[in-house]
């Protein structure tokens, strides 16, 4: 539709570790919802920076995670200062973010005429 999600990054090490992006609207066309994650669980990457970006939507709720859930290991949420997020963006933040990324999590309200 009219959304769109992006991810960027950079990372060093690591070698033919799959990943997955996952992209859908909500039945009742109101939310956004973007993922990306490695399925095995946790990246060996060495993640020097990323950025997830959605156009025609504004974030309601996003977490990144060090480690995703895999192999009955929990999900493992980065610490709130590793990374900010904007209506539109969610980013590592400079010197706060230990390199570590797994999964990223966003959901954004689409905007919809009041009746």
């Amino acid at each position: 539709g009219d959304y769109t999600c992006t991810f960027t990054y950079s990372a060093q090490g690591g070698t033919n570790e799959q990943w997955q992006m996952n992209i859908g609207v909500s039945e009742d066309n109101l939310f956004f919802s973007c993922s990306v994650w490695r399925p095995q669980g946790k990246s060996y990457l060495f993640f020097t920076q990323f950025k997830a970006e959605v156009k025609g939507a504004k974030i309601e709720y996003a977490m990144a995670y060090s480690q995703a859930a895999a192999g009955g290991q929990s999900d493992i949420p980065l610490k709130q200062e590793e990374f900010e997020i904007t209506e539109t963006t969610v980013s590592h933040r400079e010197g706060k973010f230990r390199f570590e990324l797994s999964k990223l999590m966003i959901v954004a309200k689409t905007p919809h005429d009041e009746l």
